[in-house]
């Protein structure tokens, strides 16, 4: 099964996917923010056209794991792609993925004029990996 990937942010939304089988996360897509209804409809419609069953939205937390205003905006988010779409939604916490992805940048050698924008699905694409990781393990072929 695939799973879809949604990170966040204020200005762009980056999207990740799996392999059908739900083991690789790879890049797929940033999205503009315009506005929490219209970024839900878009995200459900991808997952469709992906023929994704889980979509999963980064939420990071605090240091002591609760929800900061950054996490409460990624929870309404989730709630607005339920809406608009019948694949079931997930939290997932997605601290740590943007410094990877800067990380991941910087190790690639991508000139600093040309690392803009690719943070956010490399964001999603980290965020994603560890999600299927934790649940690979212990003997199982799919995370289902």
């Amino acid at each position: 099964m695939r799973v879809l990937a949604v990170d966040p942010g204020d200005k762009n939304i980056g999207l990740a996917i799996s392999d059908p089988g739900g083991i690789i996360a790879n890049p797929l897509s940033i999205l503009p923010h315009i506005s929490r209804p219209m970024d839900a409809a878009a995200i459900a419609q991808i997952a469709v056209e992906n023929q994704v069953g889980l979509i999963i939205v980064g939420q990071a937390l605090s240091d002591d794991n609760t929800p900061t205003p950054q996490s409460r905006k990624a929870a309404r988010l989730a709630a607005a792609i339920r809406v608009q779409s019948d694949i079931p939604v997930e939290l997932w916490d997605e601290s740590g993925s943007t410094q990877a992805a800067r990380a991941a940048v910087i190790t690639l050698n991508v000139r600093r004029s040309r690392r803009g924008g690719h943070h956010d699905s490399l964001a999603a694409t980290y965020m994603l990996q560890t999600y299927l990781d934790a649940h690979l393990g212990e003997g199982h072929t799919t995370p289902w």
